[in-house]
């Protein structure tokens, strides 16, 4: 089975780093949102695509899912009594990842063969794509203006109020080198628990042609990021009600309407399944809350089995 998963932020990081403990080299491709890439003290920051790197070589922080593990932060302490802005805390270690990154982009390097170079280094086995080798940025639109989404996630810590995005760039921008390749290839594309606004979407925007192109042969399955009527990380359950919709794995499986095979959702949203099936899709109900490498493995090899089933 070839599987291509879509993916970004911890959660999505998350399943994929399971997902890559079941599945051989050949058989997984992560695609990540670059949507929230941005620059930043003259570097090229790709907060999504380091956390599923960074993640899937094993060197993540384990405490907050981002950043590396055993990290200092000397640079970002002296900037900080220099008066230099701290916002957005860069660790040291962190910091030569963006700093090589800038450097090669500039001598004309694109982000995908990067990527490649440096999941080489980190002995990353597994094939992980940024979703386009062209800039596009998530734009939010807040109730005092538009953002930026890192001037809305981290500097504004999400207090606007959000209503409604925009992915600046979408329009000219192609798949990555690999992407139409990889969806080519797959039987199933598994769109991880990360946020369906911010994460997910803006990989939908670029692939939407590719995924056109799909038959009935491959299936698109998607796995809830909210619990409970919240999620674990991250704003998307405030994102949900700011628009008007009651957060729930409901609402998450109604907004992937049309495109979904199969969803996948917590048991603590077990009353929704009649309300899931009703969308024209297959409702799985397990445990999706993943503390720890057993629990992703779980989830991953519980997602793949229903894959099974459902083709």
């Amino acid at each position: 089975m070839k599987i291509v998963a879509l993916a970004g932020g911890v959660g999505g990081a998350k399943l994929a780093h399971g997902l890559a403990q079941i599945l051989e080299p050949g058989e997984l491709t992560t695609i990540v949102n670059t949507g929230d890439d941005f620059e930043h003290l003259g570097f090229y920051i790709c907060p999504d695509l380091d956390t599923v790197c960074y993640t899937l070589a094993g060197l993540a922080n384990p405490e907050t899912g981002w950043g590396r593990s055993d990290e200092t932060w000397n640079v970002m302490e002296n900037l900080e009594k220099l008066g230099g802005p701290s916002w957005f805390r860069l660790g040291d270690q962190d910091m030569a990842t963006h700093l090589e990154r800038t450097r090669r982009l500039r001598v004309g390097e694109p982000l995908s063969q990067i990527t490649k170079a440096f999941c080489e280094a980190w002995g990353v086995k597994h094939a992980v794509l940024p979703m386009s080798d062209s800039p596009v940025r998530t734009m939010v639109n807040a109730d005092d203006g538009e953002l930026a989404f890192q001037e809305y996630f981290v500097h504004r810590r999400c207090e606007p109020r959000v209503k409604g995005f925009r992915f600046d760039g979408v329009e000219g921008a192609e798949p990555a080198p690999g992407v139409k390749e990889a969806l080519d290839l797959a039987d199933t594309v598994i769109i991880c628990p990360s946020n369906p606004w911010v994460s997910i979407d803006p990989i939908l925007e670029i692939l939407r042609p590719p995924f056109a192109q799909f038959d009935g042969a491959k299936s698109v399955i998607a796995v809830s990021p909210i619990i409970g009527g919240q999620t674990v990380k991250g704003p998307a359950a405030k994102m949900y009600r700011e628009l008007g919709i009651e957060p729930s794995a409901f609402a998450v499986a109604n907004h992937y309407r049309g495109l979904l095979s199969g969803f996948v959702f917590d048991r603590r949203d077990a009353q929704l399944v009649e309300n899931i099936k009703g969308l024209n899709m297959r409702a799985y109900v397990t445990n999706t809350l993943m503390e720890c490498l057993d629990d992703r493995k779980q989830l991953a090899m519980e997602v793949l089995n229903f894959i099974g089933e459902v083709l």
